[in-house]
């Protein structure tokens, strides 16, 4: 608030302003900014620790794979659409209007006219054009998802060998931008916007790493910001940039969507212990989710009665409370229950397991359910008398101004598109056949979520073993988090994420290993002893690291499943573990030269 530069409003006017904040929302965006740079510090961070192994030059599923894959697609694409434009050239059928179809879109109609086709023809003309279509856009996967990433601004040699480097660079861009918001409590467009960037650059290109929803999340989060910040402003209050009113709808309609498409898929999955007449789900998902904490097993504990209103509850949070958050009619203190019984529900999963920063993700458009006279206690005198007068400036100021203009054009385009976008998400929602995790638009800016509309009945745990000689030892790999060691009690480390552990629950859950095929390049990587990949490890039993100077490099590996359970008594062991067969391969034992017999085509 000390940056602010107060107008001159008389000492009654300021002390008038002062009381008030109710339908002000100055200080909710601080705070949404900083949790929103919270968030990307933790995902950054993640992005630098892991990154180099996961999708780095010599990581299990490298980003060149996914690049080198979409760009021969472009240059398929292109290569038909050249083709068919000299089919039209040679026909002379490159400017006459087409006759249109009735069902068609605006954008068809408008292509078809005269003068459509003049440019199109143009356009396609065009090698220049064609070569930014063809990066820009021809460069997508079977469903027309674009992969936007700076990483194609590199040279094909840095692809191929020097990856990690660029890798380490976007990683570290959106750490000091996100040190940066949360500093400051402020962002403008184009801040916003490289956050964006550099996050997607990673997520076109992470491949099953970055397959889990909160990943579109973030991205479709910071889509909102950007029409919530002012355009160039970074001041924490800035007079003349208030939140839209259609962003604050538009973010509370963003929590609906993610909460009603949570509750609705569990109704839908087939689950029988979600349905009103069992509700027995949380009898087991405590000791099945994929990386629990010191508290989960307390949780686990409790009588099977409260487990059953837990699930109630569940339902009450996901299916009903959400309505809250878009009946404006309701009142705002309607509103501030809404949001008040999202923080609670999110701060109660923080504390019952490890879910990434989904949770804390999830908080964020909640914050929009509170204004600033909600909010006040949480900040400075000079912040709260700034954040009023600012609002009442605002309310005393013209708005014939052209930035007033601008402001007013850029939120019709934005309520417009949102609108347009989340059509096929209702009608995804209204499905019987309801997708989880799903995205209708080419960029991804709209999408459908959902989570846990399954739950295990048992813990199954995919342990990795290796040995220099067929007979053994057998010697197992230890995760970080992921539970192996069975005296080996879980830690927290929300919202931290461990991306490997996390592949290794779902990847038990899948089924065979053909289902997870990035499993096949772990196991290779681990017998190469890959330093990068061999870093994600919390232990590996090969490594002289580890006391092992006299251990030689595995020669075979094999994969076993194992059955686990809490230990219920008091004291070591944390788990209890029974073999219940074999993961990978089904007989035998594998070695470096099977592993590299088998391929794996890269499919983004």
């Amino acid at each position: 608030a000390s940056n602010t530069v107060i107008p001159p409003l008389s000492t009654a006017v300021a002390t008038a302003a002062a009381t008030r904040g109710i339908g002000s929302f100055y200080l909710t965006r601080i705070l949404f900014l900083r949790g929103l740079a919270f968030v990307y510090f933790i995902a950054f961070l993640i992005a630098y620790n892991q990154n180099k192994g996961l999708i780095g030059d010599n990581g299990i599923t490298p980003a060149r794979d996914v690049l080198n894959a979409l760009e021969k697609i472009g240059r398929d694409k292109r290569k038909r659409r050249d083709e068919w434009w000299d089919q039209q050239k040679q026909s002379g059928n490159t400017r006459s209007p087409l006759p249109t179809q009735p069902d068609a879109g605006l954008v068809q109609i408008v292509k078809n006219t005269k003068y459509g086709r003049i440019l199109g023809d143009y356009l396609n003309s065009s090698k220049k054009f064609q070569n930014i279509r063809e990066v820009l856009w021809d460069r997508s996967d079977r469903l027309g998802r674009l992969y936007p990433s700076l990483l194609w601004f590199i040279s094909k040699n840095d692809r191929e060998t020097n990856i990690n480097k660029y890798l380490d660079r976007i990683a570290r861009t959106g750490l000091g931008l996100s040190i940066g918001m949360f500093l400051l409590g402020a962002a403008n467009v184009p801040l916003l916007f490289s956050l964006w960037i550099c996050q997607r650059s990673l997520m076109s290109v992470g491949g099953p790493w970055y397959g889990f929803g909160w990943e579109p999340q973030l991205a479709e989060l910071t889509f909102h910001a950007m029409f919530m910040a002012p355009l160039f402003s970074l001041n924490a209050i800035p007079y003349k940039s208030p939140v839209p009113t259609v962003t604050i709808w538009a973010m509370r309609w963003f929590l609906f969507r993610i909460m009603i498409g949570a509750g609705l898929i569990k109704l839908r999955s087939g689950d029988p212990k979600w349905k009103l007449n069992n509700l027995s789900t949380m009898n087991y998902f405590y000791e099945t989710q994929p990386v629990p904490n010191p508290l989960t097993k307390f949780f686990h504990m409790a009588p099977k009665v409260w487990h059953k209103f837990e699930v109630l509850s569940n339902h009450f949070v996901e299916l009903i409370a959400p309505w809250l958050l878009i009946m404006p009619w309701l009142g705002r203190k309607y509103i501030i229950a809404g949001g008040m019984i999202q923080l609670v529900f999110q701060s109660i999963l923080i504390t019952s397991g490890n879910l990434s920063f989904l949770n804390w993700l999830t908080m964020l458009p909640a914050i929009y359910c509170f204004d600033d006279a909600f909010l006040s206690k949480l900040f400075t005198p000079g912040f709260t008398t700034s954040a009023s007068i600012a609002s009442y400036t605002h309310l005393s100021a013209s708005g014939a101004g052209f930035g007033q203009l601008f402001r007013k054009s850029a939120n019709i385009f934005f309520a417009a598109l949102i609108i347009k976008l989340s059509i096929p998400v209702v009608k995804n929602l209204s499905s019987k056949k309801q997708l989880m995790n799903a995205s209708f638009d080419p960029l991804r800016l709209v999408n459908t979520y959902g989570a846990f509309g399954t739950v295990e009945e048992e813990r199954i745990e995919l342990i990795i073993e290796a040995a220099e000689d067929y007979n053994g030892p057998w010697l197992e790999y230890q995760f970080k988090v992921k539970p192996g060691d069975v005296t080996r009690p879980p830690r927290f480390i929300s919202p931290y994420h461990y991306r490997l552990d996390w592949l290794m629950w779902i990847a038990s859950c899948a089924g065979s290993i053909e289902r997870s095929p990035w499993m096949f390049k772990l196991l290779l990587k681990l017998m190469e002893q890959e330093e990068e990949v061999c870093r994600l490890l919390d232990i590996d039993p090969f490594s002289p690291k580890n006391g092992n100077a006299d251990i030689g490099r595995p020669k075979y590996i094999r994969v076993e499943k194992y059955r686990y359970k809490f230990n219920n008594a008091r004291g070591e062991p944390y788990w209890t573990r029974k073999r219940i067969g074999r993961y990978f391969p089904k007989q035998g034992v594998c070695s470096a030269d099977m592993l590299k017999e088998i391929t794996i085509s890269p499919n983004p």
